[in-house]
């Protein structure tokens, strides 16, 4: 081979195309060139720019190990070829002091280039770049640690574990000494996965493990449930297999909580002795129904569950049945509706009925609840009977006993739902009035000098305003709402009750 001196242009232009960079250093510890590869790498564009000696090299690049430990002088590879040292695979971060922002990573080898004896002429420095794969580690390194989902990484040639996040140690307690290192048979990962036998033959073959549940061991003993999934990845040329972990505790509480709340729910439903029922929110089928209601409605469970109301024709009204379950449609949620049940042996029962939107399942229903209040509406008739038969006694005896009647029935009913006073003409309150002295339509005729048929049709107007369809029940609408009729006397009346 010729001497150095006089051939290392040829081989400058063998080498100067090489994606590789090339620095060829003298026994002398003098820089002789560099290709472009090289130059890039350091972020200059003349060889001089690297210094013209080893020495100024130094002084211009500082040095780490990948462990940031600083590489000391003496030891930077482009002294040690000098030196005539052969290596391999050095792998060094390099900065420029005077440059915060310059940053790469470097895999180094050596050559050392002489004649037949062994006396060597210069150096090689073959330098990769290998600033984006560890950048790219250093990202996954800090995502991964950062990362609060648990997760461990086991290198797949001796099944030891080589990184774990926060994440894993705070979910089964280890510690990080504890894990790195560890053998894949003393920490098991998939141990009592579901579907283990998959899970080890694709772990084994470098292979996606699919999701699935399982229980990892804790230091302590015991287990923790968790769905373990598991990923291939490289790190330092290694295979490497990523498990991602999620835990399966709170979701297993929480599950049990509600099943418990739901199993309350339903015996508190079967036993309680109030009729209820339960309606899916679409199509309103009924879904179950209580003890209570069966003895109420005659209806077994098998006959009612998967039927409407309107398929079991419940309720004697249809159009008030309509009006419920619009209202029931639109804010889910009803407040005392009265209702006429229907049973199964065609008997009539009346009721006040609420509803309300519940969640079971994960299914919006409707609980239904019904109350009896067949005695109450028949003592309340018969109060309106009552108070009809006083009126048609004496009119002065009437007001005294309509008004503490009305004051009874007021503590033990609620209001009738029907018009507001301002819903009422002047004329309307004119005739409520007068029904409330007790007058007749003659009566009334003759004190507003009106014909019968409009009296008939001013009282038609406000039953229907009011809800009402008698005039007992029209005296009580008034008495709760403070009218008595007392201001409306007429002169006929007056002198009726003069003679």
């Amino acid at each position: 081979m010729k001497r150095p001196s006089s051939d290392h242009r040829q081989l400058q232009q063998i080498i100067v195309g090489l994606s590789d960079g090339i620095v060829l250093v003298g026994t002398n510890r003098k820089i002789l060139w560099a290709n472009d590869a090289a130059l890039a790498m350091h972020g200059v564009k003349r060889s001089s720019d690297l210094g013209a000696t080893a020495r100024e090299y130094c002084r211009r690049f500082r040095l780490r190990y990948r462990n940031q430990r600083p590489v000391e002088r003496g030891k930077y590879p482009i002294e040690r070829v000098a030196a005539g040292e052969t290596f391999s695979d050095v792998i060094v971060e390099v900065r420029r002091p005077r440059d915060p922002d310059s940053l790469w990573f470097h895999s180094i080898r050596s050559l050392v280039i002489g004649d037949d004896g062994d006396t060597p002429d210069y150096g090689v420095l073959v330098i990769k770049d290998e600033t984006e794969r560890f950048l790219a580690e250093e990202r996954f390194e800090s995502t991964f640690n950062a990362n609060p989902a648990p997760a461990i990484i086991c290198r797949l040639s001796d099944r030891c574990y080589v990184k774990v996040n926060a994440g894993f140690l705070e979910l089964t307690g280890y510690t990080r000494k504890a894990v790195i290192g560890a053998s894949f048979e003393r920490i098991d990962v998939l141990s009592d996965a579901a579907q283990r036998d998959l899970a080890l033959e694709r772990f084994k073959e470098g292979r996606t493990v699919p999701q699935m549940e399982g229980c990892l061991p804790l230091p302590g003993g015991g287990y923790r449930f968790v769905i373990v999934a598991g990923e291939p990845l490289t790190i330092a040329d290694e295979a490497c297999l990523l498990f991602t972990f999620a835990d399966l505790d709170p979701r297993r509480k929480a599950e049990t909580a509600l099943r418990q709340s739901e199993e309350r729910f339903a015996t508190s439903f079967r036993l309680s002795p109030v009729p209820a029922v339960i309606y899916r929110l679409e199509g309103l089928k009924l879904l179950d129904v209580n003890e209570a209601f069966k003895a109420m409605s005659g209806y077994q469970e098998a006959e009612a569950v998967g039927r409407s109301a309107a398929d079991l024709r419940l309720w004697a009204d249809r159009s008030a049945q309509r009006q419920f379950e619009q209202a029931l449609e639109q804010t889910g949620s009803v407040r005392m509706v009265d209702l006429q049940m229907r049973t199964k042996d065609e008997a009539l029962v009346d009721c006040l009925v609420s509803a309300d939107t519940v969640t079971i399942n994960d299914e919006t229903c409707v609980l239904c609840v019904i109350q009896d209040i067949t005695d109450r509406k028949r003592s309340e008739d018969e109060l309106i009977k009552a108070i009809e038969t006083v009126m048609a006694d004496t009119s002065w005896f009437s007001r005294s006993i309509v008004e503490k009647l009305a004051s009874l029935r007021q503590t033990s009913r609620p209001r009738a739902h029907g018009a507001d006073l301002d819903e009422l003409t002047s004329r309307e309150r004119d005739v409520l009035g007068l029904i409330c002295q007790g007058l007749s339509d003659a009566d009334m005729s003759e004190t507003l000098r009106l014909s019968r048929n409009t009296i008939r049709n001013h009282i038609s107007s406000l039953y229907q305003k009011i809800g009402v369809n008698r005039r007992g029940a029209a005296i009580i609408w008034a008495r709760e709402r403070g009218i008595t009729g007392k201001d409306s006397l007429g002169p006929a009346r007056r002198s009726r009750r003069t003679r």
